[in-house]
């Protein structure tokens, strides 16, 4: 029994859940960044977090893959299962845990070494590759999976990741978050900070790289989320309150709070 959403390409099965959520709390210091959040991932699912600023959508993405273990004064409550393991477990060893997520940020963030560099930096800390020649063969996968590879393969010694263009900048930190070879891609308003065109490609690269893994993306676009989402995650104050598939989210949402984001009344 499967239950088809309007994206022909995605549909929920009875298979677990890449990622289950329950009753996830957060404060900093005495100050509530979440309440009780809940929901599923699933493979080759892109879910859209969406919500005005400051409701908790990169709070939310950010306990996912462990990124608040050394934040200041953070206390979690609640339940993360990475494939039905507590990620919060003792025996997790969380740099293994967060190699099976890949993280992109707003603001293209490259780091000052060369093309290959930055792509093979993450394989090579984790021994995913045992010669050069599989390092070399994998730094050109990554490339070629972030639409990027045709751009740079003249100058992947030369150039480092910030003589690029904004947009070649976010591809590459892309390409880089394949590296870990990770199982869902976590993702920070990837097109905020880029031009359009640039934006319609990163919107792409997102479309294809969903056929392979589960994909979170927090957006401020709400056509962006329409395009590209299978289903969306209503923040509002720290709360989810209301998930579900995109079109019913965008023609017949249930809250009054997302009916009224969703029509552009405020954010």
């Amino acid at each position: 029994m499967t239950q088809q959403f309007p994206n022909e390409d995605f549909q929920i099965t009875n298979a677990a859940p890449e990622l289950e959520v329950r009753g996830l709390s957060l404060w900093y210091g005495d100050k509530q960044a979440l309440k009780d959040v809940s929901f599923d991932l699933h493979s080759n699912e892109l879910l859209a977090f969406i919500g005005p600023s400051g409701c908790g959508k990169s709070t939310a993405l950010k306990c996912l893959n462990r990124m608040h273990d050394h934040t200041r004064d953070v206390r979690i409550e609640g339940d993360i299962l990475f494939r039905q393991r507590d990620a919060y477990a003792p025996e997790v060893d969380p740099p293994e845990y967060r190699r099976h997520f890949g993280w992109v940020a707003q603001k293209p963030n490259p780091f000052p070494a060369s093309i290959y560099r930055n792509v093979a930096y993450g394989a090579q800390i984790h021994g995913l590759t045992r010669t050069k020649a599989e390092l070399d063969a994998h730094v050109e996968s990554c490339l070629r999976r972030a639409h990027l590879w045709d751009e740079v393969k003249d100058g992947l010694n030369k150039l480092q990741g910030t003589d690029l263009s904004g947009g070649q900048q976010q591809r590459l930190c892309v390409a880089r978050a394949l590296s870990t070879q990770p199982d869902i891609l976590l993702m920070d308003e990837p097109t905020g900070s880029i031009d359009p065109i640039a934006t319609a490609k990163v919107e792409e690269l997102m479309m294809s790289l969903k056929q392979d893994h589960a994909v979170v993306v927090i957006t401020h676009s709400m056509m962006e989320a329409r395009r590209l989402a299978d289903r969306v995650a209503y923040f509002h104050l720290g709360e989810l309150l209301e998930i579900g598939p995109t079109e019913q989210m965008f023609t017949a949402a249930q809250s009054p709070e997302a009916k009224a984001f969703i029509a552009g009344k405020f954010g």
